[in-house]
């Protein structure tokens, strides 16, 4: 069986959950808690030399890090439901949105970045918070109108066509961690009714930060109330 090495609020590691999830691939996890620095340890960093999640650990002993490449991995090797629509153009405009959150947001978003913001050059949480917002503020606005001109997306729908994506693998768990950073998602109504449908998927669902092995049982409590 897989072994997935993640934590329970990446959203890297959440958008690997998802896709494991809607192609049925059993798997375990083992939590990597990022904020202890876990992630540093020294078995831990001979797995991953970045010290990141996630890492997919093969049952021969290959490893695997990267969200994108293990997603990729998993397109290549398991069979449907794909997580690309059919035609060229439609899985250019999925890699876009794709690519927007996972190059352009989530590298200056990241735990590492903000703490070093923080601990290293003495940058205040109320202006770290102004820092997290900006990015997801300027992203989400260009996905917004991406999805507003796109002749594949559909309002209440996902990003691109009838079935989930790579796209909407990567934008909802970057919507879940924006709502953490107190940003207003009002200002986006496409991206907030492309959350509303993802977040009725049972892939969607079980990947859920407030319900994985090492969410934190007062965040479980908090998520059932």
């Amino acid at each position: 069986m897989l072994t997935l090495y993640n934590y329970f609020r990446s959203s890297t590691s959440y958008r690997v959950r998802i896709g494991l999830n809607y192609k049925n691939i059993p798997y375990q996890q083992k939590g990597v808690n990022l904020v202890k620095g876990e992630q540093w340890a020294e078995d831990y960093c001979e797995m991953n030399p970045q010290g990141a999640v996630p890492v997919l650990v093969f049952d021969d002993g290959y490893v695997l890090t990267q969200s994108l490449a293990i997603l990729d991995y998993l397109e290549e090797t398991y069979p449907g439901p794909s997580l690309y629509p059919e035609g060229a153009k439609q899985r250019a405009f999925t890699r876009q949105i794709a690519l927007i959150v996972s190059c352009d947001v989530h590298p200056v978003n990241n735990l590492r970045v903000l703490k070093y913001l923080t601990a290293n050059l003495g940058i205040s949480e109320e202006e770290k918070t102004k820092w997290y917002q900006k990015w997801i503020y300027d992203s989400m606005a260009s996905i917004e109108i991406m999805l507003n001109k796109s002749p594949y997306h559909t309002k209440g729908e996902y990003c691109c066509g009838p079935a989930p994506t790579l796209a909407d693998m990567c934008l909802i768990p970057q919507v879940y961690n924006a709502r953490r950073f107190n940003c207003d998602m009002s200002r986006f109504p496409l991206i907030e009714a492309v959350e509303k449908k993802c977040l009725e998927h049972p892939a969607f669902m079980k990947a859920d930060p407030h319900s994985q092995p090492d969410t934190p049982e007062e965040l479980r409590k908090a998520a059932t109330a």
